[in-house]
């Protein structure tokens, strides 16, 4: 594959991928203006942006089987088409049930993008160039914190936050043009993979069955919800704790968003050199350090907003190095159901964001240390679920060696 079409492809996937992280991103700065015009609290409105997690997390599930039967493009047509519907009730909301109600449809139908995306990495790819292509893809997917909370304040301050949903049904019918243009079809359709929901639920139990997988699925779902609690935690803490504007807060977004962008390049780098299992370990060491300090200060209250956000960055900046890796590793063993295992690891990254995002939600009122202390316990589980893998995965594969010595010294005599 030349250049110029792998860098077409990655960018077309990497728009695919951006869709969720976007469309959550965008809208953060206008949660105060949410909250006057709609005649409610912030913490209700904090649900239309938790209760999309779990549009995500079975949405995937459910577009996991549909790209396996009807190949990898009808299924994104159909969740697009579900999202700008969904946009558009977001548009019109004229209170907050009905915004949280259409912010859970438009996840179940963003989320297709995020699917489709990883299982044509396993489609297009060999195993070996996956976690450079998840790199890749985290250079795109990062810029959307950059571009989306920055640009969403400068629209709600202007605007209006009704605009940032006009501006997300414009993004997003763009990116359903370039998928139809430019993204070829990468898996034909499987008229024999059944919709029964018996056969997909033994799909999926063979996915998690499979050690490799599950391991670090759950390595990179748990740690990388890390980033859920922060965007979830964040507006509270910037705009009400240290009492930001929305401007200011979408530039705070963004610096946080490019320590992210950074590290997913530098890992690409690094993987030139150290194995992927050696970087995952320095990278969550690491992360366990920072995390520790970050709940000390916080406890101690001896952070203002500038300490903060340097604290913050350095936390997220480990995440570049882990989730790349993980989700390489965890996607690697399927040939056949790539769009099983995408939907599986999605749902699990997306459910352990549900809980960060939950959690972050009942302890809004001391935000920022209990922040500090969701974030760094996601980083410890994440690192002893990796460590625990690890050892199985060792430990199965020497079973595997002395079983095939002993078959041998069988067939010798």
């Amino acid at each position: 594959m030349d250049k110029q079409k792998k860098f077409k492809l990655i960018l077309v996937l990497g728009l695919l991928t951006s869709v969720g992280p976007f469309s959550v991103d965008m809208y953060l700065p206008a949660f105060n203006h949410i909250a006057v015009d709609l005649n409610t609290s912030i913490s209700n409105v904090m649900y239309s942006l938790s209760t999309p997690f779990i549009g995500i997390s079975f949405g995937q599930l459910i577009y996991g089987s549909l790209l396996e039967r009807f190949g990898r493009k009808k299924p994104i047509y159909v969740g697009f088409t579900i999202y700008l519907l969904a946009c558009t009730g977001c548009i019109f909301a004229f209170s907050v049930e009905m915004l949280i109600a259409m912010r859970f449809f438009q996840a179940v139908g963003g989320c297709v993008g995020m699917v489709a995306a990883r299982a044509m990495v396993r489609d297009i790819f060999p195993p070996h160039e996956f976690a450079k292509i998840f790199s890749s893809l985290m250079l795109i997917v990062a810029v959307s914190p950059i571009l989306a909370p920055t640009f969403g304040g400068y629209v709600t301050a202007s605007l209006g936050w009704h605009f940032v949903f006009i501006f997300l049904f414009i993004l997003v019918s763009l990116v359903f043009v370039a998928v139809y243009f430019m993204l070829p079809q990468t898996k034909n359709p499987d008229t024999h993979f059944s919709l029964r929901p018996l056969p997909i639920l033994r799909k999926y139990r063979e996915v998690i069955a499979n050690v490799q997988f599950i391991s670090f699925a759950l390595t990179g779902a748990i740690s990388y919800s890390v980033v859920y609690t922060y965007i979830t935690g964040s507006p509270h803490v910037f705009m009400d704790k240290f009492h930001a504007s929305e401007k200011t807060y979408g530039w705070i977004f963004a610096v946080v968003a490019a320590g992210l962008i950074i590290s997913s390049q530098l890992n690409s780098l690094a993987l030139n050199r150290f194995q992927s299992k050696k970087i995952l370990r320095t990278a969550f060491s690491f992360q366990i350090v920072i995390g520790v300090i970050f709940v000390l200060l916080a406890t101690a209250e001896l952070l203002d907003m500038y300490s903060a956000i340097g604290i913050i960055i350095c936390f997220i900046f480990c995440q570049g190095f882990i989730f790349p890796n993980a989700s390489a590793f965890a996607m690697a063993p399927f040939e056949k159901n790539a769009g099983s295992a995408s939907a599986m690891l999605g749902f699990l990254q997306m459910m352990t964001g549900a809980a960060s995002s939950a959690l972050m939600g009942i302890f809004q009122e001391g935000s920022l240390r209990a922040m500090a202390m969701i974030m760094t316990a996601s980083t410890i589980i994440g690192f002893m679920i990796f460590i625990l893998g690890e050892r199985k995965m060792d430990k199965a594969a020497s079973a595997a060696l002395v079983a095939e010595e002993d078959l041998e010294m069988i067939e010798g005599f």
